[in-house]
């Protein structure tokens, strides 16, 4: 993957396809490949140039040492925009990488033509801090818990009851994770960087159009989170997928995957 210099480090980047460019924004913990496997084909169907990147800490990018502020990763972005000369640009972001965009929006939005904003929150709740806190107690352990648990756990935390008692699709999911330890012992300054206080009031500053995808089974960004965020922005437009966990766009793309597409052919 080629590599761009911004904000002090290097961060690896993939393009495909023609046309405008849309830039995908993963989530904590893992790579921007993770677009690829059914987000990027269909916005490169649709016409559309993907750029996908993996975020500092992750990949082929670098990791520098130490806890990660979102304002950190938010600069990176920008300067990952700049360098490609890309700006004003289509995002897509996912979790973390949602903060991310949500922040550019705020901030730099000469940068931002629309945003597209899947499992985003302007704010953490009581339940959504204290699974924070535990995630990140657990780092500064220093304790490493078996893949097998991880990935049970990881399972839990991620999907929906249509895939967790689907025998077959829960198999596949436990396999993978397993092998991959789904980035936890990886990527560990990404996990302060969606620490922060409520950014509704900011988001009401929003002058791009966005639209805010929910899961509505997703236990990391929950659905009344989610709508806090779509509610903020102004003349901003709420999808919720059915069946899916925080992994929606994984357990269901072909619904992402249009929500997206219809949503980037408006603006």
């Amino acid at each position: 993957m080629p590599q761009v210099s911004t904000n002090g480090i290097r961060l690896s980047y993939q393009r495909s396809g023609t046309g405008d460019p849309v830039l995908f924004i993963m989530g904590s913990g893992a790579a921007g490949r993770v677009w690829t496997m059914h987000q990027t084909p269909a916005v490169v169907r649709a016409g559309y140039q993907a750029i996908v990147f993996d975020n500092r800490g992750v990949g082929d990018s670098d990791a520098p040492p130490g806890k990660y502020a979102l304002t950190d990763m938010v600069a990176d972005t920008k300067g990952l925009i700049e360098a490609l000369g890309i700006g004003p640009c289509r995002i897509v972001g996912y979790s973390l990488g949602a903060m991310i965009a949500q922040e550019l929006a705020i901030t730099e939005p000469a940068l931002v033509r629309s945003a597209v904003l899947l499992a985003a929150r302007a704010r953490s709740d009581r339940m959504r801090r204290a699974m924070d806190v535990g995630d990140q107690l657990l780092r500064e352990s220093g304790i490493r818990l078996p893949p097998k648990y991880e990935a049970v756990r990881t399972v839990l935390e991620m999907l929906s009851p249509a895939s967790l008692n689907d025998d077959d699709t829960v198999h596949s999911w436990l396999e993978i994770l397993e092998l991959t330890g789904n980035g936890r012992n990886t990527a560990e300054g990404q996990s302060w960087a969606s620490r922060g206080g409520d950014r509704r009031g900011a988001l009401r500053g929003v002058t791009v159009p966005c639209r805010v995808i929910a899961f509505r089974d997703d236990l990391i960004c929950p659905p009344h989170l989610v709508a806090e965020v779509s509610d903020a922005i102004p003349d901003c437009d709420f999808v919720e997928i059915p069946a899916a966990g925080h992994l929606g766009h994984l357990e269901q793309p072909d619904a992402v995957n249009e929500a997206i597409v219809e949503f980037l052919r408006k603006y």
